[in-house]
C-alpha cells in the first residue's frame, strides 16, 4: 500500500523491483500485485517510508 501524501515518486521502489511490477508515472505508482512474491524490496528502498504491507 503506497501513502500518497509522504510518496515523491522518485522510482526507488521500482527500480529494484525484480520482477518489474512496478510503473512510476508523475503523481501514481502502479503495482501489479497479483505477481507480487513480497520480497520488501520495495517498502526497503523508499527514501520516505511512503510503502507499507497491506
Amino acid at each position: 500500500m503506497i501513502v500518497k501524501e509522504w510518496c515523491s515518486y522518485c522510482g526507488e521502489c521500482a527500480g529494484v523491483c525484480p520482477r518489474n511490477l512496478i510503473l512510476v508515472r508523475e503523481t501514481e505508482l502502479e503495482f501489479d500485485t497479483g505477481e507480487c512474491k513480497e520480497c520488501d524490496f520495495c517498502i526497503k528502498a523508499c527514501p520516505v517510508n511512503a510503502l507499507e504491507k497491506d
